[in-house]
């Protein structure tokens, strides 16, 4: 199941990709895709309502936007392959480097990007991005952690690298 928000900038509404390829409108499920949706059971109530063949059309839209509003916190795992590590001359870290970027940096696909001025070695790297449903908290287990995965998404980490 794909879920997406779509429309201007600010006006977002959330919906479903069908099995058919339609975009299919669920605000009669919810307001948004933002962390109460993901932590309050949201995710099953769509996957209900498509299963029951319920939900309507999103009609004509111009712009998909970010998959998830507003997000707590976009936390970052860095030189997580070798490849990279050895790339940017670096040692291979003996633990996960955790770093933090700012939520508001989340954008839609063909959202534009912006470039600090002055920038002169801006990088990207395709990531994965792994979408929480819930708190994660000193967790006990793989099985624990994967049950507060709510989804993943494609996701492009924009980094200006001389800075």
């Amino acid at each position: 199941m794909k879920l997406l928000r779509v429309g201007p900038v600010g006006a977002e509404r959330p919906c479903v990709l069908g099995p058919d390829g339609r975009v299919l409108d669920v605000s009669s499920l919810t307001a948004d895709i933002d962390g109460a949706f993901l932590a309050g059971g949201g995710v099953e109530r769509v996957r209900a309502a498509l299963a029951e063949g319920r939900l309507p059309e999103a009609g004509p839209f111009e712009r998909v936007g970010a998959p998830v509003a507003r997000p707590g916190k976009v936390v970052c795992i860095g030189l997580n392959y070798s490849d990279h590590a050895e790339e940017t001359g670096a040692a291979i870290p003996a633990e996960p480097v955790v770093f933090m970027k700012a939520s508001n940096t989340v954008v839609g696909p063909d959202d534009g990007v912006l470039v600090p001025r002055g920038s002169v070695k801006t990088d990207y790297e395709v990531e994965l991005a792994v979408v929480l449903g819930g708190t994660a908290r000193y967790l006990s287990s793989p099985a624990e952690a994967a049950g507060v995965i709510a989804g993943y998404a494609v996701a492009n980490d924009v980094s200006e690298r001389e800075f």
